[in-house]
């Protein structure tokens, strides 16, 4: 491992560990977040999960504890989903990272597995930037984007569908009921996901929008691979940004 984790030192080893030069990985995975009727509640944050120890294992980062809540507004008519206001999610990221640099880093990275998420985390960067702290977050859909385009092979969807399901039979097999998975995709301007035939957003009364029974573990291996790549990437160009 070339990385370390914030949570098994010491605080006498987390001073040398947290230096001007340090780049701080801080994983966004919810664990309370619908996924259809064949992923866990926890999902996104078995993504986090495995994507950190990724990098660890590849990159000199310091990780910090796993952000298991954050803005998800998306999924809150489903049970079990948790979502923090966008302030609150803004904030909680901001008060990290002011935390971790007082002890000196000043380059940040949110390992970040959510969509909506995207939202707080670029006013979390602004009001960061401010203070000369330099913010980076993953942006999900553009990593899987180039990959998942010579892949999926449903007719449209983000959540819960071909692609996510795919990830997680290579992550956590043991995590899907493929017997469970759907096609639900009714596209619709709306950005929430309704189980209300009426209601206001993308109707779905599964909580998927996609085609979760097109998923394959070969498919998920070749997108997760692409995402930890992009996000090593990423963090190479934190590391090398001067202005940090």
């Amino acid at each position: 491992m070339k990385g370390i984790l914030l949570e098994e030192l010491t605080w006498q080893e987390a001073e040398p560990a947290l230096g001007p030069d340090t780049i701080v990985v801080i994983p966004i995975g919810a664990e309370a977040k619908e996924h259809g009727p064949h992923l866990k509640l926890k999902n996104d944050w078995l993504l986090a999960e495995y994507f950190k120890h990724e990098v660890m294992r590849r990159a000199e980062v310091v990780i910090a504890p796993t952000v298991n809540y954050h803005y998800y507004p998306a999924f809150i008519e489903y049970p079990g989903s948790i979502t923090l206001r966008l302030e609150t999610a803004r904030d909680l990221m901001v008060d990290i990272c002011r935390s971790l640099a007082r002890y000196r880093p000043r380059k940040f990275y949110a390992l970040n597995t959510g969509v909506s998420t995207i939202k707080p985390l670029e006013l979390t960067a602004k009001i960061l930037a401010g203070e000369g702290i330099r913010f980076r977050y993953t942006d999900i859909l553009k990593l899987i984007e180039p990959v998942g385009a010579q892949l999926a092979t449903q007719e449209g969807g983000t959540h819960a569908d071909e692609i996510e399901t795919s990830m997680m039979l290579f992550i956590a097999p043991s995590t899907v009921d493929m017997r469970k998975a759907v096609k639900d995709y009714n596209p619709s301007p709306g950005r929430s996901l309704t189980r209300h035939p009426q209601g206001e957003g993308v109707y779905s009364v599964s909580g998927i929008y996609g085609d979760a029974t097109l998923a394959t573990r070969q498919k998920g291996e070749v997108i997760v691979k692409a995402i930890v790549d992009g996000m090593l990437r990423e963090i190479d160009a934190l590391r090398s940004d001067s202005h940090g």
